[in-house]
This record gives structure tokens, C-alpha cells and sequence, in this order.
């Protein structure tokens, strides 16, 4: 038996969450409804115009396969993390998010995190707009030099997935620190999931991603403009048949008109729970996080998807990308 579910690889970021009107986009000069990375300075002013006009309302640790992973931890399965924090309040703060509820990484708590760099830890503006869809303007920071000493390839060796965050296809180093743990998972029966992340990366970073998914994925999680973008098609239908091509399974979700999932030649339509959304923000995430908890912990695909789900209805009913860490159990019953 393994020791861990889901080892992810992805950017370690802290996510600070404002609300906004669509006019604040504007003001920036921020495309709405996608991920844009930015300079620390532009970060900072966008920052201090969010002061302006809006509270806070939330931060966490976040990054996609962070909240992928957290995910599957309180929901009672078992996760590890590689990141690369910076030795700041920032760096300190991600590492005790994750930990505290029993995500294992490859620094601990107590480390001098890169002590010596003057890089920061990286953090993720999102905005989320009246009609609940985020946009986020992300300084990736130190975790954009991402590389093979921040990978645990004994931890990837016991882990029953490998679980790789497209975000990650703008570092060259990080790419090369993807292959390097690509191989340690194929040579010791690890399955590959991957994950687009967000159509900007689809559209900017296509042969990137498409080096990344190489010969061939076990699971792939996208949204339905992630998969048409990548094979250039408005045919959803198409784009779901160029889709087997790549990966042996895969989850495609549809918003508010729920998902489908493709497992074992079969193809399953998932419902989307009712809900009134408020904020979208981490939505994909948590459903990658409970549909990785569910087949990994004795659920089929289908129960998986309908657990995911529940999940979402329930995240986007309110701020933030995740919900307390008490509250996934309670979707199992």
C-alpha cells in the first residue's frame, strides 16, 4: 500500500482575495476571467488600488495543486507537497497552512527556508467580480525557479499519483524539474494526472503544455474552454474525442451544467449541485482534490465526480478558494 495519495507539483503562492466591479479590470489594465502573471511592481500597485476601494477578504495558502492537495488531506486521504517558499512571513505562513492540517513537504515548518535569496515568496491577487468569476495577477516569486532539489522522489515513489499543475509550463526550470519527476513516477508505477489550469495557459503556453503531457497521461482535469483551446476546435464533442488521444481518463468540467468524466471507456455525466455563486476562485481545484481523494480511497468515478460535486456547490457559495477543514468530511455521508 502506498504511503500517500497524491504527491503534487505546483507553485506555492499565497493568495490574498479581494471583491471588485468589473470596472476595477479597467482601471488596471487586467484581462477579467484569467490568470496574468505580473512583476512584483505591478503587483504592488494593483495591490495598493485594491486598498483603495475594497477589503480583503480572505488569504490562504494557495496555488492550484496546493489546493488540490489540501483537499485531498481533509477529506481524509493523504498528500504531499513539493514548493519553494522563500525564508520570509510569507514562506512561514504557506508551510504552517499546509501543514497544520497534516499536508506532508519537503521543508518543514522549523527550516531556514533559502535563507541566503533575496527572492520572496510568491503571491496570487485574486479579484473576484460581481458575477463570482476570479481573475487573478500573480507574482510567481521564488517559486518560478522551481527545481529538482524540491522534489522528494522517495515520496513520489510511495504516492499513487502524481499530480502536475499547468501553471507550471511559464518556468523553463520548472518544466525540467516536471520530466525529472515524470520519470521517477513511470519507472515506479506511479500514475500521471495533469491539470491546464486556466485557459490562458492553453492559449499562451500550448506546446509547453503539450511537451508536459509527452507520451501520454493516466488523468487529466481541464474546463470545457482549456480543452477546446488546446485542440483548436468550438466543438466541445470533438475536442472530448482528441482528448482520449492524450490520456487514459480524464474530467471535464461544465460550470454550472455539472461535468463529464471519460474512465474505462465509459463515459459519465456528472450534475452540478444547485448553488448561488459568489466567488468561483478554486472551484477546479477542489473538484480535482475530491475526485482524487474518491478514486484513490475505494469511490468509483462516478461517486468521485458526484462528491466533487457536492463540494464545489458548497465553495462557491462563499470566499476563497477553499473551504474550513472541517467541513469536507461532511460531504462523504
Amino acid at each position: 500500500m502506498k504511503q500517500y495519495n497524491v504527491y503534487g507539483l505546483g507553485n506555492a503562492l499565497v493568495d490574498v482575495e479581494y471583491q471588485v466591479s468589473d470596472d476595477f479590470f479597467a482601471k488596471v489594465g487586467v484581462e477579467k476571467g484569467v490568470m496574468t502573471l505580473v512583476d512584483r511592481d505591478q503587483q504592488l500597485k494593483t495591490l495598493e488600488m485594491l486598498d483603495e476601494q475594497s477589503q480583503m477578504k480572505k488569504r490562504c495558502a494557495g496555488g492550484s495543486a496546493t489546493n488540490t492537495v489540501y483537499a485531498v488531506q481533509c477529506f481524509g486521504g493523504s498528500g504531499f507537497y513539493s514548493c519553494k517558499v522563500a525564508n520570509d512571513e510569507s514562506g512561514q505562513f504557506y508551510l504552517n497552512d499546509l501543514t497544520k492540517v497534516g499536508v506532508k513537504t519537503n521543508k518543514n515548518v522549523e527550516q531556514s527556508v533559502n535563507q541566503n535569496s533575496d527572492q520572496i515568496t510568491g503571491q496570487c491577487v485574486v479579484m473576484v467580480s460581481d458575477d463570482a468569476e476570479r481573475t487573478m495577477n500573480t507574482y510567481l516569486g521564488i517559486s518560478e525557479v522551481l527545481t529538482p532539489n524540491e522534489l522528494d522522489l522517495e515520496a513520489i515513489k510511495q504516492s499513487e499519483y502524481l499530480y502536475i499543475e499547468g501553471y507550471l509550463v511559464t518556468s523553463e526550470s520548472a518544466r525540467k524539474t516536471i520530466e525529472v519527476a515524470k520519470k521517477c513516477a513511470r519507472e515506479n508505477g506511479v500514475k500521471l494526472a495533469f491539470t491546464f489550469s486556466d485557459p490562458a495557459m492553453v492559449q499562451f503556453f500550448k506546446d509547453g503544455l503539450k511537451d508536459i503531457v509527452g507520451s501520454g497521461m493516466d488523468l487529466i482535469f481541464c474546463n470545457e474552454a482549456e480543452v477546446m483551446a488546446f485542440f483548436d476546435t468550438q466543438d466541445l464533442e470533438a475536442a472530448i474525442e482528441s482528448l482520449k488521444t492524450i490520456t487514459k481518463s480524464f474530467v471535464v468540467t461544465l460550470g454550472s451544467k455539472g461535468a463529464l468524466i471519460f474512465d474505462q471507456g465509459e463515459m459519465i455525466q456528472i450534475k452540478a449541485n444547485a448553488a448561488k455563486a459568489v466567488d468561483t476562485n478554486g472551484a477546479g481545484d477542489l473538484f480535482a482534490g475530491a475526485y482524487l481523494y474518491g478514486i484513490t480511497n475505494g469511490l468509483s468515478a462516478k461517486q468521485s465526480g458526484e462528491l466533487a460535486s457536492r463540494a464545489c456547490a458548497h465553495l462557491v457559495e462563499q470566499f476563497g478558494a477553499r473551504l474550513p477543514s472541517e467541513k469536507y468530511k461532511s460531504f462523504l455521508a
